[in-house]
């Protein structure tokens, strides 16, 4: 197993466990409602009494996860090993990752936190290991494995919450990284799953 694949590999554990880190603590009601752009949910979900505490930290790591993968998508950009229509996709992808960011952050904020900022792309370049990435099949594995990470993640936080509208939230975010997923396996030229229940394992 090459450097790049292990540092992928390990990059997809982290985000299918973030949400279930931080002793087991998952996201409150209100910093869900919050992410979702559903402040008088938030509201409401603060009234009854439910916690923000551990939400912040939870969430900077949710947030630094998009830096990641918003740097990712930079540097396969620039690689010049993309195809014109591979490196729209891969532009459309990261401006999807920059709305998830920029909520991320807004949310934090509102929690009267303090949002974890990037890493130089210098940084990011080292830990995915990006100067062994050679072609175009190279740059699009990478991503696929991250957004696999990413739609298991936020899929594994739908069942912390009772109430329908918060589990849509979550269930919407993974319906973006699931996309990404299933297009990128496409431009890799995978069959799609013959199995169902892929995702959420």
């Amino acid at each position: 197993m090459n450097t790049m694949t292990k540092k992928s590999m390990q990059a997809t554990g982290e985000r299918r466990t973030f949400l279930r880190s931080t002793g087991g603590i998952a996201l409150s009601g209100a910093a869900v409602a919050l992410l979702g752009g559903c402040e008088t949910m938030a509201a409401s979900q603060a009234t009854k009494g439910n916690s923000t505490d551990n939400d912040v930290e939870i969430l900077n790591v949710a947030l630094g996860l998009e830096h990641e993968a918003i740097n990712a998508y930079q540097i396969g950009a620039e690689s010049g090993l993309l195809e014109q229509g591979v490196l729209d996709t891969a532009v459309l992808f990261q401006s999807q990752h920059k709305t998830h960011r920029d909520v991320l952050v807004s949310t934090i904020q509102k929690l009267g936190g303090r949002p974890v900022e990037a890493k130089t792309q210098q940084a990011y370049a080292e830990a995915l290991n990006a100067g062994t990435l050679s072609n175009q099949v190279d740059v699009v594995e990478l991503a696929a494995k991250l957004e696999l990470g990413a739609a298991n993640a936020y899929l594994g936080v739908i069942p912390s919450f009772g109430d329908d509208a918060l589990a849509k939230v979550a269930g919407r975010l993974a319906a973006d990284e699931t996309m990404h997923w299933t297009v990128l396996s496409q431009a890799l030229g995978r069959a799609l799953p013959q199995q169902a229940l892929t995702f959420g394992a």
